[in-house]
């Protein structure tokens, strides 16, 4: 993440006041409550002659969304009200799963004296309070000041009433479109009614109207509004609009991976939507590496998630009339696929990483984080983080000046920062490559985030933004047995430890397939491409997202 050390408005006092108060609450107006606010914690405690540990309860404000003031509607009542909502992570005592977030509100009424307006006012200032202290609790590590959204912040949604089983809509109406309002995240819906909706809707929006654009639905989604961003003649300020992803799809890759980085226990289902709507609320803003691919045709795609060959794409593709089951389709075709195996022939070739021009650069600045707007979210420019993935440093260009004047400028005239690493499809890879020997494989595929599904934590190394794509490939020889192994181990990402022969892991720059010939299918984040000759190289931080 990006990082700047915090001014000293920002910083806790070294005697930090406690906010205290009593007070009745809505659900209980029988009884008193002693509110403690502290730099960290929330502190609830019942005023009664019973043990103290049964009437405490501690919110860490690490956990809160947001916290506001009103009054009702009744005239006659002086009363005004403060409302916290936290979203801590708890263990459910009847199971054995791992702690998932769980909704906790917190309402205090303010009635110490009959003006209603100094009854809001007292209650304005607790709940301005648990809002500043919350922010400084989420945005401060170790005197660092971490980026995030603005407040209060404007949000275009995107939703795909059609991804997974069909269910995101209600889901959004369910979970998010609470949260949200609790966060405060003004916020405008937009149901897409056709495939490309989304990318035609951002290649044209005014991105000055929002500060962030979030997407609910599976990855194809993401990638629309992706490759919309790059194909707009601003591409180089628009991709840095701030991108939230909420899980409404069947493998929920990405959004599965933003809950892995954030560093808790791995859950899946509506148990991870709210994970990430916690997440999404919180507001923290973090570098995320592009892929730019070209394929045979000349046409150029930008990819966030993963390039898939072989046993994978199919297995994808091929599980499509299983969508109604939701992420089980993934597990039903590879159990059809397997019954099935296939040998897919091609050609593959990679850059390490540890050969890449700018490896050691964007290895070091891989965890950096930006906002879009510098005013108000205390960013750096792409250009001091990432120097090499932006139009106005001419250090990319230099460096194939030997490999092709021609080559170099068709690459230009391409939407998106020009491609360093990757000579034209039709000359051989340089020198410096590494050709793959084998030429019959089970499947090849390329990772730059940690899941492949919610279940499938495929790259565990992976970062947002480390600079390295994560290319594995299985080549052929293999069992089915031991094929099937490979991806149960994958569902805790254990699937390096099997030592299986058939399986190879590099960390590459660049890489290009050439496949045999034959009908085939490539993916690219789950979204079919021609297929042919591809290659793929990384642009490390290239976008933003929304994560922990």
């Amino acid at each position: 993440m990006d990082q700047r050390r915090a001014e000293p408005d920002f910083l806790p006092s070294s005697t930090p006041v406690t906010l205290y108060g009593e007070f009745t609450q809505t659900s209980n107006r029988r009884g008193r409550w002693a509110v403690n606010l502290t730099e960290k914690d929330l502190v609830v405690q019942r005023l009664a002659s019973a043990p103290v540990g049964r009437n405490k309860v501690v919110l860490s404000l690490r956990d809160c969304v947001g916290c506001r003031a009103y009054r009702e509607d009744d005239k006659a009542d002086p009363s005004a009200y403060f409302a916290a909502y936290f979203y801590p992570p708890r263990k459910r005592r009847w199971m054995t799963s791992a702690p998932s977030r769980q909704r906790v509100e917190q309402c205090f009424r303010v009635a110490a004296l009959q003006d209603p307006h100094a009854n809001l006012e007292e209650a304005e200032k607790w709940a301005r309070a648990v809002r500043e202290r919350s922010a400084r609790q989420q945005r401060l590590r170790d005197g660092v000041l971490l980026n995030s959204l603005p407040r209060p912040c404007r949000i275009l949604l995107f939703v795909n009433p059609q991804s997974g089983k069909g269910q995101a809509l209600t889901l959004y109406n369910s979970h998010i479109q609470r949260m949200l309002n609790e966060a405060g995240v003004i916020h405008k819906l937009i149901i897409t009614e056709r495939q490309n909706h989304a990318r035609e809707l951002v290649k044209d929006v005014d991105l000055s109207q929002w500060d962030a654009l979030v997407i609910m639905s599976g990855d194809g989604l993401l990638h629309e509004v992706i490759n919309g961003l790059l194909e707009r003649p601003d591409w180089e300020e628009a991709i840095r609009t701030p991108l939230g992803i909420l899980p409404g799809g069947s493998a929920n890759a990405l959004a599965a991976a933003v809950h892995y980085y954030s560093g808790v226990s791995q859950v899946r289902g509506e148990e991870l939507l709210v994970s990430c709507g916690f997440l999404l609320c919180r507001g923290l803003v973090s570098h995320m590496d592009l892929v730019s691919l070209h394929l045979s045709s000349g046409q150029r795609l930008f990819s966030f998630l993963s390039l898939a060959w072989g046993f994978v794409a199919d297995v994808d593709v091929e599980s499509e009339k299983y969508r109604h089951v939701g992420a089980a389709r993934f597990t039903v075709g590879t159990l059809v696929r397997l019954a099935s195996l296939r040998i897919y022939k091609g050609q593959l070739a990679y850059l390490p990483a540890s050969r890449g021009r700018h490896a050691d650069k964007s290895l070091q600045n891989g965890a950096a984080a930006c906002c879009r707007n510098p005013a108000s979210c205390l960013t750096q420019t792409l250009e001091d983080d990432f120097p090499n993935n932006t139009c106005h440093s001419n250090n990319s260009l230099k460096l194939r000046r030997s490999e092709g004047r021609s080559s170099r400028s068709a690459a230009k005239a391409l939407p998106g920062p020009p491609d360093a690493l990757l000579p034209p499809l039709d000359q051989p890879p340089p020198s410096d490559w590494v050709l793959v020997p084998e030429e019959d494989f089970v499947l090849m595929l390329a990772m730059y985030q940690s899941h492949l599904a919610e279940d499938l934590l495929a790259a565990p190394d992976a970062r947002l933004a480390d600079g390295v794509i994560h290319l594995f490939y299985v080549t052929a020889g293999i069992s089915r047995s031991a094929l099937l192994r490979l991806f149960l181990a994958m569902e805790k990402g254990a699937h390096l430890d099997t030592n299986c022969q058939h399986l190879v892991h590099a960390k590459v720059r660049a890489l290009r397939l050439e496949p045999g010939a034959g009908k085939g299918i490539i993916t690219v984040d789950g979204e079919v491409v021609e297929y042919g000759p591809i290659q793929v190289e990384v642009h490390g931080g290239l976008g933003r997202v929304i994560g922990g």
